[in-house]
Order: C-alpha cells, then structure tokens, then sequence
C-alpha cells in the first residue's frame, strides 16, 4: 500500500497541480456540507460496489447525485451490483468507509476494483475529493484524476452515471 505519502509524490512527479485543505473528519454527504461550502470546484460521494459475478467497482459521482442503482449496472457495464463491505474495502484499496476516494485506486492492483468516474466530473476543472482520509480535501481537475489513475495502471471508466429523478 503506498497510502497518502506515494499520492503526495506522484502528484509531484507527473507536475499536477491542486489545491489542499485541511479539516475536520466528515463520515457522510450531510456532515461534508458545511466543509465544502468554503472550498470551490465540485464536490464528490462515492460508491464501494461489487456485481453479480464478484467484481470490485468505485463509482465517483457529484455529492448531490441520487444515483438510480437499478439503471447504474447497464451505464457502467456490469450485472447487478450491490454495495462493498468494509472488510473488503480495506484489503483492496486501503481505506475505511467515510475516506473512499477514487485516489484509494493507488493501493490497488490493476484490474482488482473498476473506478468510474461521472462525464461531468471528469470534464470539470476542479474536483474534490479526499486524499486516502477524511480530514482533508484535495482540489483537482477531473483529467488530473484520470492520469493518475492511469499512471497506477487502471482503465477507469467515464460514464453519465443515471440519476433518480426527485419527486
């Protein structure tokens, strides 16, 4: 596991540029609120899944998207999903829940977890999203995110993820 030390050095050796924030510890959406009312760009939830045929899936999405779980499989390629548990969170990418991060991807084995990224986040300028802990936040351009999850070996997948319309 190269943790948030070997994430700190490839952002420097590719020359990728973000911004840094330090705060305190946000376990959910709701508790990250106030957090990301101070820090520009767009905000971010992610989903730990695994399919029908036992497949690994981290799915980056914006924090306000209420993902339609039942049309998300067919959007990203996979059979039926249902959520990762926190066991084997922790053996793939490193973390534990309230820390998921498609940055966790550095802890993990090429082809181990499929990371998807939502269209709109991997087109945006700034994205955020936690470096391996959830007492700060990282500030960085969808396409930055890409490369480094490239660099690690991963094939990440853009998707429009489908949402639930709100009643």
């Amino acid at each position: 596991m190269r943790g948030e030390a070997g994430l700190l050095a490839d952002l420097s050796a590719l020359a990728i540029r973000f911004t840094a924030h330090e705060h305190e510890a946000v376990f959910t959406v709701a508790e990250s609120e106030a957090v990301n009312a101070a820090i520009p760009g767009a905000h971010t939830k992610n989903l730990f899944l695994k399919d029908k045929d036992g497949a690994f899936w981290l799915v980056t999405v914006p924090s306000d998207a209420r993902v339609d779980l039942k049309a998300l499989p067919a959007a990203i390629g996979s059979k039926r999903v249902s959520f990762g548990n926190a066991d084997q969170m922790e053996r793939l990418l490193g973390i534990a829940p309230g820390s998921v991060t498609p940055l966790a991807a550095i802890n993990a084995a090429p082809g181990s977890v499929t990371v998807v990224l939502d269209e709109g986040l991997a087109a945006a300028p700034v994205v955020n999203v936690h470096p391996l802990r959830n007492t700060a936040t990282l500030g960085l351009s969808g396409g930055s995110i890409l490369d480094l999850l490239r660099h690690w070996g991963h094939d990440p997948v853009i998707a429009p993820i489908p949402v639930q319309e709100i009643a």
